[in-house]
């Protein structure tokens, strides 16, 4: 038993050091040599003698801290339902997440880095009610986006066949009625409980009690759950805004907002890789934006630098700076232990 044990441990740590450096590597590789930052460098050392930029910066920072926060606020409200844990062990457990969602596709690292920080909870169940934290943020990204798609067609692309008359009716109708839907089916996650037992039935009776976490939430709870996605939500949204705004990317917040939220339901919808991000989310801005500048947005050199250099530096505030924080808690993942599992 005590060898079984001893070679648990050698095995741990050798997977924990295998994910630390595979995480640094692919930091290192997309940061350093995939990416072009030596324009964006060079525009931050420009716009920091700019009066109000470093002030700007720090207060984008600190939003940094807040955005992280109330997802380890959520995700400790979620879990405590099969662990009661810290804030600060919760926050351990979303940096380790976004480190080990460095090099795995559409964030599934999160889960993995979030479940073997617990102790006693079962981790398929605790995996499903992380999936509940990132499906209410996916839903609320969703919402935005196709609000911000039903006001962005007619304002700024009104020559397209879809800016008006008979097929934009019929748009709205499909995107409000798919949003309803989508709220209504996440208000009743208890329903997953009731289909598993009619799609599984007799068989993987092992695999169905699992599926009991999504009745374990009221809709009061669930209502919380959104409601700090949302709080979330316009956070870094903001954040995104100011960091428009320092790299002298003119226009109005309501206009902002829109634009912002057509990026991030796009990104939501494109599969990547969360480093990958870094240049994906880039193009993507300047996409749409691209778009917006047709009409109102003067399209010039320096309103594409700013836009791509605020893009980039938000995803090095938001994911690449607590990726590494992340990467000094991987240490702290257990991969075995006795469990029911």
């Amino acid at each position: 038993m005590k060898n079984v044990s001893k070679v648990q441990k050698i095995m741990n740590l050798l997977i924990q050091l295998g994910i630390f450096l595979v995480t640094c590597f692919f930091i290192y590789h997309q940061v350093f040599q995939k990416s072009n930052l030596a324009g964006i460098f060079a525009t931050i050392e420009h716009d920091l003698t700019m009066p109000g930029f470093r002030t700007g910066l720090l207060l984008v920072l600190l939003m940094m801290c807040v955005n992280w926060s109330i997802e380890a606020y959520k995700w400790r409200f979620l879990i405590e339902k099969v662990e009661t844990i810290g804030f600060f062990k919760a926050l351990q457990a979303v940096m380790t997440g976004i480190s080990i969602s460095s090099f795995i596709p559409n964030r599934v690292g999160e889960y993995f880095g979030r479940v073997f920080i617990l102790k006693t909870a079962s981790r398929i169940e605790s995996i499903l009610i992380t999936v509940v934290g990132s499906v209410s943020q996916l839903l609320i990204t969703v919402l935005a986006g196709s609000i911000a798609l039903l006001i962005f067609i007619p304002k700024y692309l009104p020559d397209t066949g879809f800016s008006h008359g008979y097929l934009y009716y019929c748009l709205i109708m499909l995107v409000m009625t798919l949003d309803v839907l989508l709220l209504a089916l996440f208000f009743k996650l208890s329903f997953l409980t009731t289909l598993k037992e009619r799609i599984l039935q007799n068989g993987f009776i092992r695999l169905q009690k699992f599926f009991r976490v999504f009745a374990f939430y009221h809709n009061r709870e669930i209502a919380i759950v959104l409601l700090l996605s949302f709080t979330r939500y316009l956070v870094f949204s903001t954040q995104f805004y100011l960091l428009l705004v320092l790299f002298e990317v003119t226009l109005p917040y309501r206009d902002a907002l829109v634009l912002i939220a057509l990026i991030y339901l796009i990104m939501a919808i494109i599969p990547t890789i969360a480093l990958t991000e870094l240049g994906i989310r880039g193009s993507v801005a300047l996409y749409v934006f691209g778009l917006y500048s047709g009409s109102l947005l003067p399209a010039s050199g320096n309103s594409n630098i700013g836009i791509f250099a605020a893009s980039t530096l938000l995803w090095m505030i938001n994911l690449g700076i607590p990726a590494l924080i992340g990467t000094v808690f991987i240490f702290r993942l257990q991969f075995f232990r006795k469990t029911t599992d």
